[in-house]
């Protein structure tokens, strides 16, 4: 699986340190900016992310800004992205068992680095469940 990756300048800290976890996991990572912290605007990255997921470059992804609102919003304009915006391991895992999400959003203003690795590893090792809630996704 390949994760497609980015960030504007509220997220870059988070984002480096979530690239460091995918590449010790041994995951193939898409780093597709921002790369330093001057300011940037966050739906060039939430649509690159979402372009090389949709183009094949990448399974999912991953985009981080300071409190994630901004990217959720910018990936969901995309028809095929189901992003979802996770504080925690549980919407983590719900969002992946029953939305099938295909980009994680998280807010580096809100979520510690520690919180979010863990919000990472359970998203990225949760299966999308089927049955009754592939019958949901299909309706958006």
């Amino acid at each position: 699986m390949r994760v497609a990756i980015g960030s504007d300048h509220g997220g870059i800290n988070l984002k480096k340190r979530v690239v460091r976890l995918l590449e010790h996991e041994q995951i193939p990572v898409l780093d597709l900016g921002c790369h330093s912290d001057e300011s940037v605007d966050y739906p060039v990255y939430a649509r690159a992310v979402c372009s090389a997921i949709l183009n094949g470059e990448a399974e999912c992804g991953i985009l981080i800004c300071g409190t994630g609102i901004g990217m959720s919003m910018a990936a969901n304009r995309f028809k095929g992205i189901r992003a979802a915006l996770c504080h925690e391991q549980f919407t983590a895992r719900m969002s992946r068992e029953h939305n099938d999400a295909n980009v994680l959003c998280i807010g580096a203003r809100v979520v510690g680095s520690g919180l979010a690795m863990e919000v990472v590893r359970t998203w990225l090792s949760t299966s999308f469940g089927g049955g009754r809630h592939l019958r949901r996704i299909e309706m958006f």
